[in-house]
């Protein structure tokens, strides 16, 4: 197995571009138009979901500064092995079922400059390219991932803040907005949009995920993932509301580019097309950190005997290629697989499934926080409060997305079963792989 030098590793600049990279991708594109229908309820949703958010993210940075091996070691420390590969095998099931919603995004954001890749035959050819393109980059090394995910996560944020911009100086000169917001509140449609929006923010944990790429992980990782957290959370919430602002809400909900069609009647015809630009980068800049992470997982879970063994195998620069391989072909069969359904309906369909999924993760690292404070295994200011408002926050995320949702999720995290059954029975007899003793990560 090949391991990396330190010059080959991530910074703190690409640990945090990574972090903010994964959150801001996709789905701040094409989000206002799902959560126009919500009205007033949006706003109260996009500033429940930063706090929680941010509430699990102070999460995994504590966990990131005292325990080496990322979310499946903190898991396995508290809830055991089954629970922990449990939880990471739903964690990559998200990861490529984000695949498509990322790919699929970019492809949506192109067809409004080149119609023609909206195409039933092109829009699924286009997206699958995407999706190799990238993986074909992380091979080449945590590096190289990471010098594309710096500069794409800069680029992402400039069409955000300009429209941000735009209504800010309209809003200071008075003028009303496009379509007046409901008053209306009530808590069923908050949960829906903080289901919603939630998805926008899945990626905080991605330098955790990423410990062993990252060149002192345990002070740099902390650092990013709150850093990376609040600043996507600020942007996310001004660029979603600037859009609303922007666009009447009629034509917000039916819109496949908000932010371009937001841009478009202010600014002219170039500056939408540029937006569409950056938004195809944003999704490919997002898709390039999911790639890296979703070597990451079943590297993690071979090397612990949980997982076939050959996935466990690096390149001679420590790039779990396999691993990434592997991810890449089961999200090119869910867009083959898919792509009769509309964009529109993919998308959320891909939306609601993944977040479910993934909230698997943060439930289980909220719920470990707890236990370990409880048994005095670990020491960390404000780690209680934290966590307690984390779990509360991922269990009524899981209320919001829906009966539907939920048991799909379930459905793929009993998939793992029979491949942890079976990895189990063929490893009878020899010792499973030790994992980190938590009484020795006091403060």
């Amino acid at each position: 197995m090949g391991q990396q030098s330190e010059k080959q590793m991530l910074g703190p600049w690409m640990t945090s571009a990574l972090v903010v990279g994964n959150i801001i991708g996709a789905g701040i594109f094409l989000l206002p138009a799902s959560l126009a229908p919500f009205g007033q309820n949006a706003i109260y949703g996009w500033l429940l979901t930063i706090a929680g958010a941010l509430s699990l993210s102070w999460v995994f940075a504590q966990f990131a500064s005292r325990i080496d091996g990322g979310p499946y070691a903190y898991v396995r420390a508290t809830l055991g092995e089954l629970p922990a590969f449990l939880v990471m095998w739903s964690y990559w099931i998200s990861i490529w079922t984000g695949f498509p919603v990322l790919a699929i995004a970019a492809v949506s954001y192109a067809s409004s400059i080149v119609p023609a890749l909206g195409g039933p035959t092109a829009a699924p050819a286009a997206a699958i390219g995407a999706v190799w393109l990238l993986t074909i980059v992380n091979m080449g090394g945590a590096r190289t991932a990471g010098a594309v995910q710096l500069v794409t996560t800069v680029l992402k944020i400039l069409p955000l803040i300009a429209v941000a911009i735009v209504a800010g100086v309209l809003l200071g000169k008075g003028v009303e907005p496009a379509t007046p917001i409901p008053a209306a509140i009530n808590g069923g449609g908050i949960a829906s949009a903080a289901a919603l929006a939630f998805f926008s923010m899945l990626g905080f944990e991605a330098a955790s995920l990423a410990t062993a790429k990252v060149r002192n992980a345990a002070r740099v990782v902390p650092i990013a993932t709150l850093a990376g957290t609040a600043i996507s959370g600020f942007v996310y919430l001004i660029a979603c509301m600037a859009v609303i602002y922007l666009i009447p809400g009629d034509q917000l909900k039916t819109s496949a580019a908000p932010f371009a069609d937001a841009i478009v009647p202010l600014l002219g015809p170039t500056a939408g097309m540029l937006v569409a630009v950056f938004a195809i980068i944003s999704a490919l800049g997002c898709l390039n950190g999911w790639v890296l992470c979703a070597g990451e997982v079943p590297l993690t879970l071979a090397r612990d005997g949980v997982f076939p063994r050959w996935l466990g195998v690096t390149t001679g620069i420590g790039t779990p290629v396999r691993a990434q391989v592997i991810t890449s072909l089961i999200a090119t069969v869910l867009i083959v697989s898919n792509y009769s359904r509309s964009m529109a309906g993919l998308f959320t369909f891909m939306v609601l499934v993944t977040t479910a999924v993934a909230l698997v993760l943060y439930v289980a690292c909220a719920a470990s926080a707890l236990a370990m404070v409880a048994r005095a295994r670990i020491k960390a200011p404000m780690l209680v409060p934290a966590a307690a408002v984390g779990l509360l926050f991922s269990l009524w995320i899981a209320w919001g997305v829906g009966a539907e949702a939920n048991l799909w999720g379930l459905g793929l995290m009993a998939t793992g079963l029979p491949i942890y059954a079976a990895m189990r029975f063929s490893s009878r007899g020899s010792s499973p792989a030790a994992g980190p003793d938590p009484a020795l990560l006091q403060e």
